[in-house]
C-alpha cells in the first residue's frame, strides 16, 4: 500500500530485488587474499604452505574436486601432492600413509577424499588424521572444538557458507534459520556455526531431516534456508516466504541432453521458482561450490602459520 493505492509487484519487481550470491566471485577475491599472504610469508623466509590429498579410486566427482583442490593451490602460491591409491587399496596401506603425512614436517594439512570404498572404515581415518592438519575439519577434536566456540579448522562447506554471508552483509542476529539436512560434514556444523554468539550467527536454527514431520511449515517459518539434503529440486516455492535467503548446497549429478558430459549439477532448491521469492540466493553451480575450495585453502594457510597451537 502506497499513499492509500494497492501496489501490485510484477515479475520484473520481484527478480529486480532477487539479489544472485555469486560464490565465484567471493571465492576470486579470497584467492587474491591467500596468494597475497603467501606472498608476504616467502618474503619473510618462511615456507610455502604445502597441501596434500590422497585420492582412493576413480569416483568422478572426487576426481573433479581433488583437482579444482590441485589448480587453485597453483593458482595462490601453495604446495600440493596427489597421492593416488586403487579402490582395492587395503585399510592397512591406508592408514600408515595416513600416518606418514601426520609425521611429515613438510606437510601442513592433509585430506583424505571421501567417499571410499565400502571395505575401508571412513571414521577410523579420519580419527587418524593428526587433528592439527586435518584441514578437512573432520576429526573429533575439530568438531567438538567448533561446537564450543574454540579455534579449530572448520569444515570447509560450513566455512563458506558462512564466509558467503559475511562478504554479503546478511543479517542473521536473530533470525530463524532452518537447515535442510544433518550431515556430519554440513548439516550439523553449519547449524552449529549459526548458533554461535558472533556474527554471522546468533540464529535460532532448527534443523529438518528425513524423519521431520511437516518440513513446509517450518521452512515457510524461516528468515534463512540452508538445503544441504542431496535431494535435487526438493525446495518448491510453496515452501519459501517472500524475502527469504536461501542458501543451496546440493550438488547432484542429474542426466542432461544439453551438456557435452550428458550430466549436468542439480542443488537441491527448485530455483528457477524460488528464486523470484528471495532477496538473496546461490545459484547452483557458482554458490556455495567454489567456496569449499577456498575455505580448504585458508584452513591449509591457516595450518601452516600454526595457528591453533599446540
Amino acid at each position: 500500500m502506497v499513499n492509500g493505492e494497492q501496489v501490485h509487484r510484477s515479475p520484473f519487481t520481484i527478480h529486480k530485488i532477487m539479489e544472485l550470491i555469486d560464490g565465484k566471485a567471493v571465492a576470486a577475491q579470497i584467492k587474491s587474499e591467500i596468494a597475497e599472504e603467501v606472498k608476504q610469508i616467502l618474503a619473510a623466509g618462511g615456507k610455502r604452505p604445502h597441501l596434500a590429498a590422497i585420492l582412493v579410486g576413480h569416483d568422478g566427482g572426487s576426481e573433479t574436486y581433488v583437482a579444482s583442490k590441485v589448480k587453485t593451490c597453483d593458482e595462490i602460491g601453495f604446495q600440493s601432492t596427489l597421492i593416488r591409491y586403487e579402490d582395492d587399496v587395503t585399510e592397512e596401506t591406508l592408514l600408515n600413509r595416513v600416518n606418514e603425512l601426520n609425521n611429515d614436517p613438510g606437510i601442513d594439512g592433509f585430506i583424505v577424499q571421501l567417499p571410499l570404498p565400502k571395505h575401508i572404515s571412513e571414521q577410523k581415518v579420519i580419527e587418524t588424521i593428526d587433528y592439527r592438519k586435518d584441514v578437512d575439519g573432520f576429526h573429533p577434536v575439530n568438531a567438538g572444538r567448533m561446537a564450543i566456540g574454540l579455534p579449530c579448522f572448520v569444515s570447509a562447506t560450513p566455512a563458506g557458507i558462512v564466509e558467503l554471508l559475511r562478504r554479503y552483509r546478511i543479517e542473521t542476529s536473530g533470525k530463524h534459520c532452518v537447515v535442510l539436512g544433518r550431515s556430519n560434514i554440513v548439516g550439523k556444523p553449519v547449524a552449529s556455526l549459526l548458533m554461535q554468539k558472533s556474527n554471522p550467527g546468533d540464529c535460532t536454527v532448527t534443523v529438518c531431516h528425513s524423519r521431520t514431520k511437516d518440513i513446509r511449515k517450518y521452512c515457510l517459518d524461516a528468515d534463512i534456508i540452508i538445503a544441504a539434503l542431496g535431494s535435487p529440486g526438493f525446495l518448491k516455492a510453496d515452501m519459501v516466504k517472500e524475502g527469504a535467503v536461501v542458501i543451496d548446497v546440493g550438488t547432484t549429478r542429474v542426466p542432461s541432453a544439453q551438456t557435452k558430459s550428458g550430466f549436468k549439477l542439480k542443488g537441491d532448491v527448485e530455483f528457477d521458482e524460488v528464486a523470484p521469492k528471495c532477496s538473496y540466493i546461490t545459484p547452483v553451480p557458482g554458490g556455495v561450490g567454489p567456496m569449499t575450495i577456498v575455505s580448504l585453502m585458508k584452513n591449509t594457510l591457516l595450518a601452516a602459520q600454526k595457528g591453533l597451537g599446540g
